[in-house]
């Protein structure tokens, strides 16, 4: 039997947030998560085209990327199942859609690549942001302290290797 820990403070659950919410921070917490299988599985595209090409030195940190992005997915379907949510356990139309862009442009080539690696994870900060006023309070926590911060340094990460792709 499992024992709850949390305290209903002033109507909100300390660890929930605002009482009778969770569905919708389920609901949101799972839209996230499609977002990270979907940005996984794309860098694990992106790292397939450029281990065959004269980027092969940029494999390790796209590699790291998309491990961060594992993590990110792992860390959401925790807190899905900690507020008795069932998390997702695909990318859905969201998956689709990113694998067609990162096939587009892997045949154009690795600086257009790079750039639709990065427009993914600018819609994914995106995502984050809106979601920080539609989940409880511990996932909005979570949202500001770990997944923004991931988010952008991918972006920081990306624009480097755009740059050395342009003097390249």
């Amino acid at each position: 039997m499992a024992i709850n820990h949390s305290a209903v403070i002033g109507g909100v659950d300390v660890a929930r947030g605002p009482l009778g919410d969770s569905n919708e921070s389920v609901e949101q917490l799972n839209s996230l998560l499609r977002g990270e299988i979907s940005a996984a599985e794309t860098y694990r595209m992106a790292i397939d085209k450029f281990s065959k090409s004269s980027r092969s030195s940029d494999v390790g940190l796209l590699q790291g990327i998309q491990q961060e992005h594992s993590r990110a997915a792992q860390t959401l379907r925790d807190r899905i199942r900690e507020i008795d949510g069932d998390p997702s356990d695909a990318s859905g139309a969201w998956g689709v859609w990113a694998k067609m862009v990162q096939g587009l442009a892997d045949m154009v080539g690795d600086s257009s690549s790079l750039k639709a690696l990065k427009e993914g994870e600018e819609h994914g900060l995106k995502d984050y942001e809106a979601a920080l006023d539609r989940v409880d309070v511990t996932s909005r926590q979570l949202i500001q302290n770990q997944c923004i911060p991931s988010q952008q340094r991918h972006i920081g990460v990306l624009d480097q290797l755009i740059n050395l792709s342009a003097t390249a």
